[in-house]
Parts: C-alpha cells; sequence; structure tokens
C-alpha cells in the first residue's frame, strides 16, 4: 500500500479545512483506488517471526491487529487530526467511547475536574457515577462565566471538561479565556466539539488540549453509524490515550470508519448549510414562543462570543414553550415533516425534547440545575428546504395551541 496524502505537514499545512476533508489521510494501494479502501480484517500476516517481534516491540512500523490499528481506521484518525490541526488522533467506537477515553486515559485517584454544568446527560452521568467510584471528584459550573472557572480550581484540578456550544442550552464557553486559564495553571483542556466540528470550530487555535467528538452526529451526517475521536497532541496520544485504548478496546470498527470518512467528504457544505438553514427557522420559531436558544440570533445573549470563535452556528438549536411538557410533546406529536428523534448532525430535521430522553437521567433537580426546562424542544435542522420546515412548525404550532 502506497500513501498518497496524510500527515504530511508540507502539503496538509497550506490546505484549508474544506479541502483536508476531501483529501487528508488518503492511502492508496497498488490497484490506485480513488475512494478509500476498506479492510475488513481483524488480523495481519507478516513475512517472518522476527518481523512481527519488531513490531511488536515498537521497533518497526506496519499493522499488528485492528484493535491496535487498522488501515480504514488510521485513513480517518489521520483525516480529522488535519481537519481539527492536531497532531494526532484516535478514533473510537462511539461519541461516548471517545469522551470517557479522553478522561480516564489521564486521570487517577485523588484528580479534581471542574466541567462545565451545561452538558450531554451522559457526560454529566460519567462524572458523577464512573470517576467519583474512583476517586476523582469535580466541580459543576456556570460555562459561561469565566471567574466561575478560576474560582473552581484546587491543587488537584487536573482537566477542564466542557462542550460548546453545549447540549441542549447552547450555552458558550469562552475558549480563549478558559483554555489560557488552563495552560496557566498547568490544567489541560477536554473540549467536546461534536455541535461544531472543524468545519465551524477549531478549539486548538484557542489553545485547547484535547477535542473529543461523536463523530456519529455530523461528520456522518446521515445518521447510519456509531463513531467518535479524540484529537491531541502526539505525545498526549502517544502517552496517555493509546495505551489506555490499546489495552481496554473502545475502537472504531473498519466499517464504521469508512461511512464516517465519506461523510467528511461533505462535511463543510452540510454544516454551512444546515447552520443557514438553522438560523431561518430560528428567526420563525423566535416570532411565536416564550424563547429561543440560538447563539446565531442576536437576541442569544452570547451571540456576539460566538460570532467570534464558530465560523457559523450549526444546525441544533433549542426553543421553549410555554405550557411545559404537555405543550412540548403537543407539538411534537404534530409534526408531520419534523421526524421525532434524540439524534443529531443528520441531513435530516429532528426535533426531540431533552427533558424526557437525552437528559431524563440527570433527574429533575440535575437538569433544572443546567436550564433543561420542561418546555424545550431541541430541533436539528436538517438539508430540507427551510420553507417546508417553517410551514410544518407553523401548523404544528397551531395544532397544539400556540
Amino acid at each position: 500500500m502506497k500513501k498518497t496524502t496524510g500527515l504530511d505537514r508540507s502539503k496538509t499545512a497550506k490546505w484549508r479545512p474544506a479541502t483536508r476533508a476531501v483529501r487528508s489521510g488518503t492511502w492508496r494501494s497498488d490497484h490506485g483506488e480513488t475512494s478509500e479502501a476498506l479492510y475488513l480484517t481483524s488480523g495481519f500476516t507478516y513475512d517472518s517471526a522476527q518481523e512481527v517481534a519488531d513490531r511488536f516491540a515498537g521497533e518497526a512500523s506496519g499493522m499488528q491487529y485492528s484493535r491496535f490499528q487498522n488501515p480504514t481506521v488510521a485513513m480517518l484518525e489521520e483525516r480529522i487530526a488535519a481537519m481539527e490541526g492536531a497532531e494526532a488522533c484516535k478514533a473510537q467506537a462511539s461519541g461516548m467511547a471517545a469522551m470517557t477515553s479522553a478522561l480516564l486515559c489521564m486521570l487517577s485517584q485523588g484528580d479534581h475536574v471542574v466541567a462545565a454544568r451545561a452538558a450531554f446527560g451522559s457526560c454529566r452521568w460519567i462524572l458523577a457515577n464512573v470517576l467519583n467510584r474512583f476517586g476523582i471528584t469535580h466541580t459543576v459550573v456556570d460555562g459561561r462565566d469565566n471567574a466561575a472557572w478560576e474560582a473552581a480550581v484546587q491543587e488537584n484540578t487536573k482537566v477542564f471538561f466542557f462542550e460548546t456550544p453545549a447540549n441542549p442550552t447552547l450555552d458558550i464557553v469562552d475558549l480563549e479565556f478558559v483554555c489560557g486559564l488552563a495552560k496557566s495553571k498547568g490544567i489541560t483542556t477536554v473540549v467536546d466539539n461534536a455541535f461544531a466540528t472543524a468545519a465551524l470550530q477549531r478549539p486548538l487555535e484557542y489553545g485547547a488540549d484535547v477535542i473529543a467528538y461523536s463523530a456519529t452526529k455530523l461528520m456522518d451526517g446521515q445518521g447510519r453509524v456509531l463513531c467518535g475521536a479524540v484529537c491531541g497532541s502526539e505525545q498526549w496520544v502517544n502517552e496517555y490515550l493509546s495505551p489506555f485504548q490499546r489495552n481496554t478496546g473502545p475502537v472504531c470498527s473498519p466499517f464504521n470508519a469508512w461511512v464516517v470518512m465519506k461523510g467528511l467528504e461533505t462535511l463543510d457544505l452540510r454544516a454551512h448549510r444546515q447552520s443557514e438553514n438553522a438560523l431561518a427557522v430560528g428567526k420563525f420559531v423566535e416570532e411565536r414562543v416564550e424563547r429561543v436558544l440560538h447563539p446565531g440570533l442576536p437576541s442569544f445573549a452570547q451571540h456576539n462570543l460566538a460570532m467570534k470563535q464558530m465560523d457559523a452556528c450549526g444546525p441544533i438549536f433549542s426553543f421553549i414553550v410555554p405550557g411545559g411538557r404537555a405543550k412540548a410533546f403537543a407539538v411534537l406529536d404534530a409534526l408531520e415533516l419534523v421526524d421525532i428523534s434524540n439524534n443529531i448532525g443528520d441531513a435530516k430535521t429532528l426535533a426531540c425534547h431533552p427533558a424526557s430522553t437525552t437528559h431524563n437521567n440527570m433527574g429533575e433537580e440535575g437538569r433544572a440545575e443546567m436550564g433543561v426546562e420542561e418546555g424545550m424542544i431541541r430541533i436539528n435542522v436538517g438539508l430540507e428546504d427551510p420553507q417546508d420546515l417553517i410551514e410544518d412548525l407553523d401548523q404544528a404550532f397551531v395544532k397544539a395551541g400556540i
């Protein structure tokens, strides 16, 4: 197999993100295929016993076992790293595998984490129900409050963990300030960038250390497979992440990696078009409901910060309808074009009720702390004509009495 592109800095450094999403990490065999090859194999053969011994000893390069590395997965890793501007990347079995691995690979008993309050329900669950079991404590802060981050730092704080925009409140964390604060204190920042991807936001440019993804979302973009990814420096990946992943096994399957790689080729187009559609739909919804949480709207409290650190605000936003859960359910049940689904990042428009789905496991008190209200609906705006989506929402609001 010959590598025609990849993490060759002399080639990729001059490319812009959209080009990297199509061209980076392409390995071609002697057949010269245009589409990346799919290597559905668990193991590999060797020409001699000494060759395999050298590979396992780290004295020779090459594949050993697909839990360690697989050609298709390696191509995806190179591509994501190039898009992100990172030195290295490891693909994971799912987004939550990526979040868990990024934290557990470097935290030990007695360490402390500062985490933003607004986060995907499972991320908060890991903090409270996995890390705590191993003597790793955490403090939750309002991620929008710069002073709160500084006040929460303890002598044993090792990680800042947050997502921006956050799920489902769309809270924005000031990347420049928080990452700068972390660096000044020797703290590692782990940023969940799933709502934006490198097509819309690149936290490493603001000083972040580790970027974690649910590639299931926008990267795949069509709701087909589960996949995650973690990006960071080559030293961090080699010292912390790779040994953890190699020995615990939360690896991405070659097929899923191949599907996500194909999704990345259209990521830039989809992310920007869906952002445009979401803004159009958000402007309509803003005229009909109590409150819309969309970073792209001037009415959003952190609009200026979002515009500073994002190229566009993505396909996802939330809104609150009067009447609580009953009215939210009535709106969702009245939708004809938009599907009810807890997934996001899909090319199809999807909507759900976070309090009873993605954040149900947090309990009423936890949801209140995060700002997840009973009348909240989260919507992922797809690639349909936005006017059709507006008309569907309009008739659903009418049927629900809004």
